[in-house]
């Protein structure tokens, strides 16, 4: 009997998992999960984010009941304790080898390495899969053999090269015969200040479902609706997606069954939700191939000079939601209330830190990780840098959003902003774009904590004194 060891983090499922599909070949399977509390606070993961996490291994570690893999937990604390813990493990049952999916920010693949390098010294087999790419970093490079540091030429790059042998599911193992190994009680418990906790049902048969409405009844639409918080138009994967409860290639199979086998050409509103399933893997290779973005570095290396204002009072007002302007406001209540925010909200809100206020980007995204329940280093980073002009296909740094013209085009009967920012409720809906000043001071509201033109000339003027 060849026992296998198989490692579970953010792939919480059973299906379509490339190293619980290749463990399960070559003989039975335990699995194991090792929550690190510590190491997940100090990469700002909050109790949202958390949670779901034990509700994810929860619900995964009942679908492994019903392959009778048991899942072992053992809690690290911190990823330096990985090797040894694993390979303690892997001792005690007499597993033959390790399997584990890849995972490319810099600490992840420090410790990868390691507990690789542990194993290879102790003469038990290990071995990482690509499973949250279709590309494994390093595969897509430019003419020159570099990373692509733009997402346009890497996207054609990816649609090029993609065939149907990188795209293929694997099944979810059968099951094996009782190890006659008691699993772990589950890890899963009640948080502090976790907020709603249970809008976003843990494990991949939530996901499943959540992937099945969004084909049925918006993705044809999505092109059209998806920058319209009001609408429910985006898929809401995001968090199924960044702890693996769901993979990409599941997302992008079902695309091609609804598509007519096409995933860039066909249907408008499914091509381009594709296109958003490219520019996480783009996320993953930049975190690889740059490694300084994950050193709190920019991605544009001129912009280091950039420099950013000390507004404790603006950042406050801007975390809170009391920023005057009532689409950055109703954004950042959306986040802090239900631990999501509309993806064109996350571009409104995060230039208007970077911009308007000229605060550091560092800080909101450190904010945005500490609330999101779909937080992932990639995607976070890689927005908030686009939005502050200075990562990997940024903006343009004279490109500043005014938040009123994207209220008036996005928001247009402010139904969004009615909800979030429930005293301009009374106002008209023309008026709450922009409530006049005797109005903000009827209801509560507050003035503008920055005029719009002043700021953007400010940030105009900061970006031009760079080197």
């Amino acid at each position: 009997m060849s026992l296998q060891l198989v490692w579970f983090r953010s792939d919480l499922r059973t299906h379509d998992n490339r190293a619980l599909a290749a463990a399960a070949a070559k003989g039975p399977v335990i699995g194991v999960f090792l929550p690190s509390a510590a190491q997940w606070q100090a990469h700002g993961h909050g109790a949202g984010k958390i949670d779901f996490w034990a509700r994810g291994v929860s619900a995964l570690q009942e679908a492994l009941r019903g392959l009778n893999i048991p899942l072992l937990q053992r809690d690290i604390n911190a990823f330096e304790h990985a090797p040894d813990t694993l390979l303690a493990l892997a001792r005690e049952y007499g597993a033959q080898t390790l399997h584990f999916n890849q995972e490319y920010p810099l600490n992840e693949r420090r410790r990868d390495d390691a507990v690789l390098a542990a194993f290879a010294g102790a003469g038990i087999a290990a071995h990482g899969h690509h499973d949250a790419v279709a590309f494994a970093p390093g595969e897509l490079l430019t003419g020159k053999g570099d990373y692509y540091g733009v997402f346009t030429p890497f996207a054609k790059a990816w649609h090029r090269r993609i065939s149907a042998e990188r795209l293929a599911l694997d099944d979810a193992p059968p099951a094996q015969a009782p190890l006659g190994i008691q699993a772990d009680a589950s890890g899963e418990k009640a948080l502090e200040n976790t907020p709603e906790p249970h809008r976003w049902p843990a494990g991949e048969d939530a996901a499943a479902d959540q992937l099945a409405r969004f084909l049925r009844f918006r993705g044809r639409y999505y092109n059209a609706q998806r920058d319209f918080p009001a609408v429910s138009g985006t898929s809401e994967l995001s968090p199924y997606l960044a702890l693996g409860m769901i993979s990409h290639r599941q997302c992008l199979q079902a695309v091609m069954s609804e598509n007519n086998g096409q995933l860039a050409e066909g249907d408008a509103g499914l091509g381009t939700w594709v296109n958003e399933l490219v520019w996480r893997e783009f996320y993953q290779h930049v975190a690889a191939g740059f490694p300084r973005v994950c050193r709190h570095q920019p991605f544009k290396d001129s912009t280091r000079a950039l420099e950013w204002r000390d507004d404790e009072a603006g950042f406050t007002a801007w975390c809170e939601g009391r920023t005057g302007y009532p689409l950055v406001d109703a954004a950042m209540r959306q986040l802090v209330t239900t631990g999501w925010m509309h993806n064109r909200l996350r571009m409104v809100a995060a230039m208007f830190l970077a911009k308007h206020l000229l605060i550091d980007w560092r800080r909101g995204e450190a904010f945005f990780m500490r609330h999101l329940i779909d937080g992932e280093f990639g995607a976070n980073n890689g927005g908030w840098q686009w939005a502050a002009s200075t990562g990997t296909d940024a903006a343009p740094y004279f490109r500043i959003f005014n938040p009123t013209t994207q209220s008036t085009r996005f928001d247009p009967d402010t139904a969004f902003i009615a909800r979030w920012v429930p005293e301009l409720a009374p106002l008209t809906p023309k008026a709450r774009h922009a409530p006049p000043a005797a109005e903000r001071s009827l209801l509560g509201y507050p003035q503008p904590i920055v005029e719009h033109k002043a700021a953007r000339q400010r940030a105009l003027d900061a970006f031009k004194a760079l080197p």
